[in-house]
C-alpha cells in the first residue's frame, strides 16, 4: 500500500521560506515522476512543480518559477520542494503525488497517489 505523508508546512511572513518534504513508502521500485500540487478553498487544485524519477528533470508552474526548487532523494524515498521569497498568493494546502509516468507532469489525471497535505500560509 503507498502512502504519502507531507510535512514543512506552517505560516510564514511574504519574502520568507520554507521547505516541505513528502515521504514515501509502499512504492517499491519506481520510475515515477513525483509532483507538487496546491490548492485553496474553492479552486481547483493547482500544478506547482514535478520532478522526473531520476531527478535530471523539473518542470514548474510559471508563477514559482525562480522562487520554488523541487528535489527528490531516491534513496530515502523522499520528495522536497524548497521555497524562497513566498508571496501572499502562495497560502493553500500543498499535496504530493506520485504519476504514472517517468517525465514530470503537471495534469493531475497523471498521478496515481496523493498524500494528506499540509497548510502553508503566507502572511503581510
Amino acid at each position: 500500500q503507498v502512502h504519502l505523508v507531507e510535512s514543512g508546512g506552517g505560516m510564514v511572513q511574504a519574502g520568507g521560506s520554507l521547505r516541505l518534504s513528502c515521504a514515501t513508502s509502499g512504492l517499491g521500485y519506481s520510475v515515477a515522476a513525483l509532483g507538487w500540487f496546491r490548492q485553496v478553498p474553492g479552486k481547483e487544485r493547482e500544478f506547482v512543480a514535478s520532478v522526473h524519477w531520476a531527478g535530471s528533470k523539473t518542470l514548474y508552474v510559471d508563477s514559482v518559477k525562480g522562487r520554488f526548487t523541487a528535489s527528490r532523494d531516491n534513496a530515502r524515498r523522499a520528495l522536497y520542494l524548497q521555497m524562497n521569497n513566498l508571496k501572499q498568493e502562495d497560502t493553500a494546502v500543498y499535496y504530493c503525488a506520485v504519476s504514472q509516468e517517468e517525465e514530470p507532469q503537471a495534469d493531475p489525471g497523471a498521478y496515481l497517489y496523493w498524500g494528506q497535505g499540509t497548510q502553508v500560509t503566507v502572511s503581510s
